[in-house]
């Protein structure tokens, strides 16, 4: 029995199951329970969840399985557990791989709950609220420069397979740690086992698990599974910043994946579809989601969310609905990637709202614009030096053109996630080192320097030595 029904002592019949259609079963009830409210029946030596979404008529509930819906059949009687979905909280669900209903996936034991919490909890008051501003340094050259964190912000991380995001988002987890002091919760959302298995492993020979936690709606699961894990991996967030007050870095991915199972399950209690087949609920469902992922006096939370882009279209109202709420975005290019250019990101394509004058400073905000500006005329100018040669450029532009190469290349680096399979020692760069070697770059201090000394190195100061 799972853990959600066994903090309720005394479960009390409500009614019975009259109809079930794939994961949605109708119910016909006493008294109808609230929305939102788990539900369960026995079978087995086992028991099944279910979370109520629709109210039919007076004695009708359309309700989503938390389970597989084999074993259930009409006529089973249908128990209130009492409250809705809750997940138990400790302090030792830190370095733990767990469910939707904090059961562990690990093999290890139970958790041992101090107490519930609801994953349906409103977010935090905004007098208690804190605002965003200040720079979350990760150590990374590139997303620190031309893209930075926002502390207790949100940023979506654009990018398909093979192009690094999950090597991206582990050493992610790894700055929070070791800058930051802070822990790590991992959401995901209709993740394959085989992405899930890996991930899990490679945090562990990482370092990075210990002070990480976390939790698999997986893709064979119910859709109201991967609808609500995210809910759920939030309130241990929450948990942790609250009582622990700890700087939280949250990490769910895929968050188009919590659109789809919104999707699924808004179809499968007949609700007319809304723009491009999505559910008429998509903005309230998203923004549900992303209110909560905020900062408070105890503590922060920052959210890292992989975005996945259907058929490369960023007015998709999903991918819309998601872009409004986020402070900065990150974008990984294959072709970077396909050049050898690591982390793979799109410096021209990808932004930060903190990218001002007043939140940067005229320094920092001055040295991005150039370094931009720099890598935009590389770009502009490709094609032509493929056709006709660099020599044909104007002494100007080929000088340009030299620094942005190696500014290119400067702003890659290797990662302490990926040190035991690379065999090169990653590195963290501060914030100050890397303005100082891009404004060194773009003065020319290293125009004389080899483009392979620019490469897979932390600061310019340790290409030296």
């Amino acid at each position: 029995m799972n853990s959600a029904s066994d903090s309720q002592s005394a479960p009390v019949a409500i009614g019975s199951i009259t109809e079930v259609h794939g994961p949605v079963v109708v119910i016909r009830c006493k008294q109808l329970p609230p929305m939102r409210q788990a539900l369960c029946a026995y079978y087995d030596h086992d028991s099944c969840l279910f979370e109520v979404h629709q109210h039919i008529d007076r004695h009708h509930v359309r309700a989503i399985t938390l389970h597989r819906t084999s074993g259930l059949y009409r006529g089973m009687p249908v128990y209130d557990t009492g409250a809705p979905l809750h997940v138990p909280v400790t302090p030792h669900c830190l370095g733990r791989l767990l469910n939707i209903f904090g059961e562990p996936l690990d093999g290890g034991p139970p958790l041992q709950a101090e107490s519930f919490s609801n994953i349906h909890r409103p977010p935090a008051a905004l007098s208690e609220a804190v605002g965003t501003g200040a720079i979350l340094e990760t150590g990374i050259k590139v997303i620190d420069l031309l893209c930075p964190f926002v502390r207790g912000g949100k940023t979506g991380l654009f990018g398909g397979a093979g192009v690094g995001k999950t090597v991206l988002v582990m050493e992610f987890m790894h700055a929070v740690v070791a800058l930051h002091s802070g822990v790590s919760v991992f959401a995901g959302v209709g993740e394959r086992i085989r992405e899930a298995h890996e991930l899990w492993h490679e945090m562990d020979e990482a370092g990075v698990m210990q002070e990480s936690l976390m939790m698999f709606g997986q893709m064979d699961e119910s859709p109201g599974v991967r609808f609500r894990i995210g809910l759920s991996a939030l309130t241990y967030a929450e948990y942790l910043r609250d009582t622990l007050r700890k700087e939280v870095l949250f990490v769910m991915d895929n968050i188009f994946r919590f659109v789809q199972a919104g999707s699924e399950i808004s179809s499968l209690l007949g609700r007319m579809p809304a723009t491009v087949g999505y559910q008429p609920t998509l903005i309230t469902e998203v923004a549900e989601l992303q209110d909560r992922i905020l900062s408070t006096r105890d503590g922060a939370i920052t959210s890292v969310q992989a975005v996945y882009v259907p058929a490369d279209d960023m007015t998709d109202p999903a991918v819309s609905a998601i872009l409004s709420h986020l402070d900065s975005s990150v974008v990984l290019s294959r072709a970077q990637a396909g050049k050898g250019i690591y982390p793979a990101v799109e410096p021209l394509q990808s932004n930060s709202r903190l990218m001002d004058r007043h939140t940067l400073g005229e320094r920092h905000y001055s040295i991005a614009r150039a370094v931009r500006e720099h890598l935009a005329r590389y770009h502009e100018l490709e094609d032509i030096i493929a056709m006709l040669g660099i020599e044909e450029l104007s002494a100007e532009d080929r000088r340009i053109i030299m620094r942005a190469r190696k500014l290119q290349r400067y702003l890659t680096q290797p990662f302490r996630v990926t040190a035991s399979h690379t065999g090169v020692t990653g590195v963290a760069v501060p914030l100050n080192a890397t303005l100082d070697d891009c404004e060194g770059f773009l003065r020319g201090d290293f125009d004389t320097t080899p483009e392979q000394q620019c490469y897979m190195r932390g600061s310019m100061q340790e290409a030296r030595s």
